[in-house]
């Protein structure tokens, strides 16, 4: 097959592709009349169009998102653009506010509650990696709690959510899921959003609808979301089991803190405890007695790895470390 004839049905499979390849006109000659010279193509017309062609497929490979390739077309396959999902919102935490109220930052890693907070949460982090306990499949759900209110649980979730994230291969997601009496919005001086209230009520919201991204690089929130009448025995549905199940392995690299109701003032946060891999158990220290604190771990049944933090206690003066006092106070049951 001589040249004229292989570039001939290269063009024709270019054009029946769908690629527009113009063949440039020859140079104006004498022609004889009826012999039909002015129309036909030459070998330089022909090399110039497949010049062209090839110009145009390397232009479309890169410009054009998606096109249908016909069979029998080699050479030509303009590829798809590599789909990016749905993109969550991002909000501004202020950080500055947080370090002031006494709360783990990025900007203060070598502060005292950071120290503290890196003895809490290693065995945490550790239980998670390695996939430790019976209900080891969902290890990365931690749910933050207490026997009763106003002992400090929230505080404890957002650190621990903080200091999780500032690990070098960790990602943290906080999920507000005190939805009687939800802080997460006003700890970190964010507007009201939707949240988990919303997917547990409404198929047409979706995970990433409501998930919001942080300044924080490795932390997302998830807040509690639009009050609802019925928000806490939402806790305990079938609803709400079947989105936990749905977390524990959407995100098998990210570990989940759940900042939920107190133990001893609803059942609802009974039911949410079955579902967890760890429980992180908070206790005030000169304040909550004995007696409630076991009443408190009678109630969870079945969660493999429970731990307990004393919260408020009386710091110790046991010497400095990177010019703070270290000090923690965890204990696992």
């Amino acid at each position: 097959m001589d040249l004229v004839e292989k570039a001939a049905q290269r063009l024709a499979q270019l054009q029946k592709a769908g690629v527009d390849v113009p063949v440039p006109a020859a140079p104006a000659q004498p022609a004889t009349a009826g012999s039909g010279a002015e129309s036909m193509p030459t070998p330089e017309r022909l090399a110039q169009a497949l010049e062209r062609a090839h110009a145009l497929d390397a232009r479309a490979a890169i410009a054009t998102p998606a096109r249908a390739v016909q069979p029998g077309s080699p050479g030509l396959e303009l590829r798809a653009a590599p789909h990016e999902g749905p993109r969550s919102k991002v909000v501004q935490i202020d950080l500055e506010a947080l370090a002031a109220a006494g709360f783990v930052t990025p900007q203060a890693q070598r502060s005292q509650i950071a120290d503290e907070f890196r003895v809490i949460k290693r065995p945490i982090i550790r239980n998670a990696r390695e996939r430790i306990g019976a209900r080891a499949d969902r290890a990365n759900l931690i749910m933050v709690t207490s026997a009763i209110p106003a002992e400090g649980k929230s505080f404890i979730a957002l650190n621990l959510a903080m200091s999780i994230a500032l690990e070098v291969d960790s990602h943290a997601l906080l999920v507000d899921a005190d939805v009687a009496n939800p802080s997460l919005m006003r700890m970190t001086h964010l507007p009201p959003s939707k949240g988990l209230l919303d997917l547990l009520t409404s198929h047409d919201t979706k995970l990433h609808d409501v998930l919001l991204r942080t300044n924080v690089e490795k932390l997302t929130l998830l807040p509690s979301g639009t009050a609802h009448g019925r928000a806490t025995e939402m806790l305990a549905s079938e609803t709400m089991a079947s989105l936990l199940e749905d977390m524990a392995s959407r995100y098998p690299d990210r570990i989940l803190v759940f900042d939920s109701p107190p133990l001893l003032a609803t059942t609802e946060a009974r039911a949410l405890a079955s579902h967890m891999g760890q429980i992180v158990m908070v206790v005030q220290a000169d304040r909550t007695t004995q007696a409630l604190v076991k009443h408190a771990l009678e109630t969870i049944e079945s969660c493999p790895v429970v731990m307990m933090v004393l919260n408020k206690a009386p710091r110790p003066e046991v010497g400095s470390y990177y010019g703070q006092h270290y000090y923690a106070t965890t204990a696992t049951s």
